[in-house]
C-alpha cells in the first residue's frame, strides 16, 4: 500500500528524534523528513509535500496555527495535526479554527499518536481523547443545569445542523427551511466557526453526540 507520508516540524531536536523513532517501526507511515522551524517546513512542502504536518504549537517565529492557516490556504491537500503540551480544549478549538484536522497531547501513547495520523489521512478530524473527555463532561454538566439545549448554536444553526447530519444536501437544505442555498452555506460556515469542525464528517459525530440525530440515521 502507499505509505501516509509525514512531516515532523518541532524546534525540540530530541522531541523531532523520538516521534521519528517512533513512526520508523509503524506500517504504512513513513516520516519523510524532520525540521525544526515552521518557516522550513514550507520549504520542505513546496520541494517534496507530504500527506501529513505533525507541527508543534509553539515554535520561534512563526506558531504551528500560523503555519496551520498558511498551510490550509496554500496546500488544502496536506493535513496538519498539532502536538501540544496543553490539555485545554480552548487550544484545541483555537487550532482547529486555524486549520488543522488534528490536535494531540505530546505524552499521548503511541497508538494514539497511529490512530490519530490514519483518521486524519483518511480526511477525518481527530482529537487526544482527553480534549475529547473534557468537551463530553463540559457538555454533561450544562446538560445538568439545563443550559445544554442549545450549546454555542442558534436553534436555527442546530436545525441546518440536523438536516445536515441527516443527508441532506445544500439545495434540499434550502427548500426544506424556505431560504436561499447562499444562506444555508452560510450557516454552515458559521457551524463550523463555532464548534471548531472542518469536515461533514466531524459535524455528523457532533450531530449524533448532543442528541440531534440517531447514530443509525
Amino acid at each position: 500500500m502507499i505509505p501516509i507520508r509525514v512531516l515532523v516540524v518541532d524546534d525540540h531536536d530530541l522531541f523531532r528524534a523520538g516521534v521519528r523513532a517512533t513512526l520508523r517501526g509503524i506500517e504504512e507511515i513513513r516520516v519523510t523528513d524532520d525540521v525544526s522551524s515552521a518557516e522550513e517546513a514550507i520549504r520542505r512542502i513546496e520541494a517534496d509535500p507530504p500527506d501529513i504536518l505533525l507541527a508543534d504549537i509553539s515554535m520561534k517565529g512563526m506558531t504551528g496555527l500560523e503555519l496551520a492557516e498558511r498551510v490550509r490556504r496554500d496546500f488544502p491537500a496536506i493535513r496538519v495535526i498539532i502536538l501540544s503540551m496543553h490539555a485545554a480544549r480552548e487550544y484545541a478549538v483555537q487550532a482547529l479554527r486555524s486549520g488543522a484536522s488534528g490536535y494531540l497531547l505530546k505524552d499521548a501513547a503511541v497508538e494514539e499518536l497511529e490512530r490519530a495520523i490514519r483518521a486524519v489521512a483518511r480526511g477525518e478530524s481527530y482529537l487526544s481523547t482527553v480534549i475529547s473527555g473534557h468537551l463530553v463532561a463540559d457538555y454533561a454538566r450544562l446538560a445538568s443545569r439545563g443550559e445544554a439545549e442549545d450549546g454555542p448554536l442558534t436553534a436555527r444553526q442546530r436545525e441546518v445542523l440536523r438536516l445536515i447530519a441527516e443527508g441532506m444536501t445544500t439545495k434540499a437544505i434550502a427548500r426544506r427551511l424556505e431560504v436561499s442555498i447562499k444562506t444555508v452555506d452560510t450557516h454552515r460556515s458559521q457551524i463550523m466557526d463555532r464548534l471548531g469542525i472542518r469536515d461533514i464528517a466531524g459535524l455528523v459525530r457532533y450531530a449524533v453526540r448532543v442528541g440531534l440525530v440517531s447514530p443509525g440515521e
